[in-house]
């Protein structure tokens, strides 16, 4: 089991790095054919953050995993919210100052609604895994008309654009895509492979797996950019990655098995986990939004988010 374990995280860090070459790649070709830097801020390396949920999700649901898949989807935004920023704001308040996030953040609680709602009658059907995959188009869409309409001043812009890399030849940037798009799909089968073994050992779930163990793995990227960020004093390009990563994985990465194994899921995660994940993304706007200006997502704040995970993490394994 040790043994497993260690393949486990030596697959993670594959899964993780492939993501970043990935995006790296699509980051530097897009700008070397003219895309702005504020669509590839918004609409690729967003998505690059959760494509390790995207990949994990369809490699479980085309094992016939589906809870798995679920679970990954749901609990990637629970860790995404009161792990990452709860972390990131104990090492240092979040200053809050995008219009830019505030137009995102009802985006998000929509599509958690709409989340919530498919997965209601314990089945996720193909119609809502082909709904949530278009909406997801929409979404990318909707953000690229934002950029082009973003307010002059607004502080996400220069932060954005700080975080695109300059001075690389296509060549290069082709050679990374293709390296990330092959490490991808390969690291995600053998990390379910091996998460599925760990299940078994310890008498776990699917559905638990997916919520706990992937699904707090595939938000160390997460939290490592979140980090990095509020130590550049790139707040609002931080929260902006969260927000935007919760949105994809709902759209994404909840569609996929919806569209590979449609079928009955775990009650569960009807019951309890899409309502947990629904709970702390309104507690995420409510300690980010301000109608009248700036806000911060204060230390006392994030130890209430850290606190949350803690007592969702006992929740299930109680």
């Amino acid at each position: 089991m040790i043994l497993e374990a260690c393949y486990f995280l030596i697959w993670l860090i594959v899964l993780s790095w492939g993501a970043d070459r990935f995006v790296f790649g699509a980051s530097v070709l897009a700008k070397n054919i003219g895309v702005s830097p504020m669509i590839i801020g918004l609409t690729i390396v967003a998505m690059g953050s959760s494509a390790p949920e995207i990949m994990i999700a369809a490699t479980a649901s085309f094992n016939g995993n589906i809870d798995t898949a679920v679970g990954n989807a749901l609990g990637s935004n629970i860790t995404n919210i009161a792990l990452v920023l709860g972390l990131t704001a104990l090492l240092k308040p979040l200053s809050i100052a995008s219009s830019t996030l505030k137009k995102e953040m009802p985006v998000l609680l929509l599509v958690s609604l709409l989340a919530v709602y498919f997965l209601s009658d314990h089945l996720l059907l193909k119609i809502e895994g082909i709904i949530l995959i278009t909406l997801f188009f929409a979404v990318i869409g909707g953000l690229t008309w934002v950029s082009f309409n973003m307010e002059k001043g607004d502080p996400l812009q220069p932060e954005t654009e700080n975080e695109i890399p300059s001075g690389v030849s296509t060549s290069i940037a082709v050679m990374w895509l293709i390296v990330g798009m092959i490490l991808l799909p390969t690291s995600a089968y053998f990390m379910v492979d091996s998460a599925e073994v760990i299940a078994r050992y310890f008498g776990l779930s699917e559905l638990v797996i997916g919520l706990t163990i992937i699904a707090i793995g595939t938000s160390l990227p997460e939290l490592a950019a979140c980090i990095a960020g509020v130590l550049k004093n790139e707040d609002d390009l931080a929260l902006g990655n969260i927000i935007g990563s919760n949105i994809f994985n709902l759209l994404a990465v909840l569609a996929m098995p919806g569209l590979i194994a449609p079928g009955v899921i775990d009650e569960n995660a009807a019951t309890r986990d899409s309502y947990v994940m629904l709970g702390l993304t309104i507690l995420l706007i409510v300690f980010s939004f301000n109608l009248k200006g700036g806000r911060c997502i204060n230390r006392m704040e994030g130890m209430c988010l850290i606190t949350c995970f803690c007592a969702y993490q006992y929740l299930l394994f109680s």
